[in-house]
């Protein structure tokens, strides 16, 4: 048997009374449990008669450790029993023992409370996608320079789109710097990967000509000790390669091996259905990106520290994991950009609560329209998702809890609604 109270706006009282024979069966066992360690004299350990062990423990011991037995099982039981949706461990207090009964409430940090603005007056606006014949065009040309061969220039110069390789050493008040020398690095001029100043001052060198060429460093720039700074740069080209185009023609699409793009213009329809479904897809996610910050603004609810903190590592192991697929850390992030992690955290601060308070919008406005999840939902979710990995099923689920898919259609579904 169990109570629950809301007593502040995250906070809720869940009292619980345990009593009749899995009370006494629980101080049966809690007796016994602590009988083992007793030892009597002349007796083995654990094989003193009940009447004798009985002096050795406090009864008031035996009480709390039947207490702490049926503790845990006490609180799944009754936050299954009134919905509870805890935020953090709860904290145990016992109000009432004796051999008769139990009494435990339990402080538990719970989601807090939501106000709700008019929200079926929110516009989902997803604005028209179009694509016209120049933009088709520009894609063409940059799948023909992704396909491009690179010929090798035996005289001429530096132009801009060439490729060079080449040697450079840096130099900050006649000093050579960390960083700033490497030998025979290949660079696309244009291509901006280097400080400002330094690809466009190698156009018209020639091959094996050295040069000295002054630059500096943009004041952001991630190394603390050369933000702003000038430096000479000492550079020799030993190639200069000029990209040569392939040709557009029937050809070079068959070798693309696009499924059913044959010729040119199956290339550009293609390339059109592309565009298109790129832009619809970016034009959507503006939208709901547009929905939710609305939302947001008309929630009211004061977020507990706990729920922001929770959320915000979320959002940092996320980061971490994104830059890890990438080849480096995120302590290699914050170096780079000369960051602490409080100060990574706290600009993460912001977009935590945003997150929060969409979630728990979205939860409430659920409930409030009788949004369900069926069985049948979550199934077809788990076969999409065992497609989508080449899973099986089954080892999807023992990786995917159903209450995850379940929160997460919910979420999905009320959207949907919002959009409507």
């Amino acid at each position: 048997m169990s109570e629950y109270k809301k007593v502040e706006n995250a906070k809720a009282e869940m009292t619980v009374t345990l009593e009749g024979d899995s009370w006494k069966n629980a101080i049966d066992s809690a007796f016994n449990k602590l009988a083992r360690k007793v030892e009597v004299k002349g007796f083995r350990k654990g094989q003193a008669p009940k009447h004798l062990v009985e002096k050795y423990i406090s009864h008031n011991e035996t009480l709390l450790d039947a207490a702490e037995s049926l503790a845990q099982k006490a609180l799944e039981d009754g936050i299954a029993e009134h919905d509870v949706t805890l935020i953090d461990r709860p904290e145990l207090k016992v109000d009432e023992l004796s051999d008769d009964k139990c009494v435990l409430t339990f402080i538990c940090p719970v989601l807090p409370d939501v106000k709700l603005g008019d929200y079926k007056k929110i516009k989902y606006e997803e604005e028209e996608s179009k694509v016209d014949e120049n933009e088709i065009n520009d894609q063409i040309v940059t799948l023909l320079n992704q396909k491009a061969d690179l010929e090798l220039k035996e005289d001429g110069e530096v132009e801009d789109g060439d490729t060079v390789v080449i040697d450079f050493e840096g130099f900050k008040n006649g000093e050579p710097f960390e960083g700033g020398k490497a030998d025979n690095y290949d660079l696309v001029i244009g291509s901006n990967s280097f400080i400002p100043g330094f690809e466009t001052q190698l156009i018209g060198m020639k091959s094996e000509e050295t040069k000295e060429i002054e630059v500096k460093f943009p004041d952001d720039y991630h190394a603390e000790e050369m933000k702003g700074q000038p430096a000479t740069f000492k550079v020799t080209v030993h190639e200069i390669k000029k990209k040569v185009l392939p040709e557009l023609n029937d050809e070079f699409v068959e070798e693309l091996k696009y499924e059913n793009v044959k010729t040119v213009e199956d290339l550009k329809n293609y390339t059109k259905e592309n565009l298109l479904k790129r832009k619809q897809d970016d034009a959507k996610r503006k939208a709901e990106d547009d929905l939710v910050d609305k939302l947001a603004e008309i929630t009211e609810v004061e977020i507990p520290d706990v729920m922001i903190k929770s959320e915000t590592d979320n959002i940092v192991s996320n980061y971490e994991q994104n830059m890890m697929q990438q080849g480096f850390s995120l302590a290699d992030f914050l170096k780079m950009t000369g960051q602490k992690m409080e100060d990574f955290r706290d600009s993460l601060k912001e977009n935590a609560i945003k997150r929060i308070k969409v979630n728990l919008a979205l939860a409430e406005i659920s409930k409030k329209e009788k949004i369900e999840v069926s069985e049948d939902d979550i199934n077809e979710e788990y076969k999409k998702m065992s497609e989508m990995y080449g899973m099986d099923v089954e080892d999807v689920k023992k990786y995917v809890p159903a209450d995850s898919i379940r929160s997460d259609l919910k979420s999905q579904k009320t959207l949907d609604l919002l959009k409507k």
